[in-house]
C-alpha cells in the first residue's frame, strides 16, 4: 500500500509561479480597466456639463432677436410714431396765424421729420430679406424714371444729365429694387455736386454680364471712402443714414451681382452695378 505524499507533485509546484504571474497580470489589467473606467466616467461628466452649458447658451441666443429683425421692428415703431406727429404738424400749420417766423420754424420742423422718415425707409430697405421678384426690366426706362423723379433737384443744382443706355436693353431683375439702386446711386452723385456738374449714366455688355455705371464730376473718392463706401452706417455727409450705398450693395448681391466704386480718370467718382450673364441671357 502506497503512503500518501507529504510534498506536492513537483510538476504542480513548478506551475505555481505561472499562476501567480497570471493572477498578477489579471490584477494589473483589472486595475488599469478601473482607472480607464473612472477616466471615461469623468470625461463623460465633463462633456455632459459642457453640452448642457452649450444648450443653455443656444437657448439664450435663440431668444435674442436677430439684428436685422430688431432693426426692422424698431424702424416700424419709429414710423408708427412719426405718423401722428406729421398729422399734428399739418394741423398746427393750418391753425397758426400767418407769420413769417412761423413758416421758417415749420419748414425746419418738416425737414427734420422728413429726414427721420427717410432714415427709417433706408433702414427698412436695408433689413428687408425678401427675395427679388424677377421679371424682364427695361433698364433705360428705369434710368429715365429715376432722372424724372430727380428733375427738380437736377435743375436746382445745375447738373447736366447724360443717359447713354440703349432703348429696350433688358435684364431679369426686381424692378423696384433696380429703381431703388439707381436712385440711390444718382442721389449719391448729386450730393457730390452741390454746385453743379455732370451726371452720366452708361451701360456696357461685357463677358460678365450687364454693367450699369453712374458717374459724377465731383471731387472723387478718398481711399478710405472708396474702401468703406458700402459699409452700413458709414457716411461722410452730416445727417445721412449711411445706408444708401449699403442698400445698393444688398440689391446687387440678391441678384447674384455686385457693385464697384472707383474714381474716373478725368475726375469724379463712378459706381458700377454688375448683373451676371444669366440675368442678361434670361432677359434676351
Amino acid at each position: 500500500m502506497d503512503r500518501p505524499r507529504i510534498f506536492p507533485d513537483p510538476v504542480s509546484f513548478d506551475r505555481r509561479p505561472e499562476l501567480e504571474q497570471a493572477l498578477a497580470a489579471w490584477h494589473g489589467a483589472t486595475l488599469r480597466l478601473e482607472r480607464t473606467h473612472d477616466a471615461l466616467r469623468t470625461e463623460v461628466l465633463r462633456l455632459t456639463d459642457e453640452l448642457e452649458a452649450k444648450n443653455r447658451e443656444s437657448a439664450r441666443q435663440s431668444r435674442r432677436a436677430d439684428p436685422r429683425q430688431l432693426a426692422s421692428s424698431v424702424a416700424h415703431e419709429v414710423r408708427n410714431g412719426l405718423l401722428p406727429v406729421m398729422l399734428y404738424w399739418k394741423l398746427l400749420r393750418r391753425r397758426l396765424p400767418d407769420d413769417p417766423a412761423r413758416d421758417d420754424i415749420l419748414a425746419k420742423l418738416e425737414s427734420g421729420l422728413r429726414a427721420i422718415d427717410a432714415t427709417v425707409s433706408d433702414l427698412l430697405s436695408f433689413t428687408s430679406d425678401r427675395d427679388p421678384q424677377l421679371q424682364w426690366v427695361d433698364v433705360r426706362q428705369v434710368v429715365d424714371d429715376v432722372c424724372a423723379s430727380l428733375a427738380a433737384q437736377l435743375s436746382a443744382q445745375d447738373v447736366e444729365t447724360i443717359a447713354d443706355v440703349p432703348r429696350n436693353l433688358g435684364v431679369m431683375a426686381d424692378r423696384k429694387m433696380l429703381h431703388c439702386a439707381v436712385l440711390n446711386l444718382a442721389s449719391n452723385a448729386l450730393d457730390a455736386m452741390p454746385d453743379g456738374g455732370r451726371l452720366v449714366i452708361t451701360s456696357f455688355i461685357g463677358p460678365g454680364g450687364l454693367e450699369l455705371e453712374v458717374a459724377d464730376s465731383g471731387p472723387g473718392l478718398s481711399e478710405e471712402v472708396r474702401r468703406r463706401a458700402f459699409d452700413p452706417f458709414f457716411s461722410t455727409k452730416r445727417g445721412a443714414s449711411g445706408l444708401g450705398l449699403a442698400i445698393v450693395d444688398r440689391i446687387a448681391e440678391v441678384h447674384g451681382g455686385d457693385v464697384l466704386a472707383a474714381n474716373c480718370p478725368e475726375g469724379g467718382a463712378a459706381f458700377t452695378l454688375r448683373f451676371p450673364s444669366r440675368a442678361r441671357e434670361a432677359a434676351a
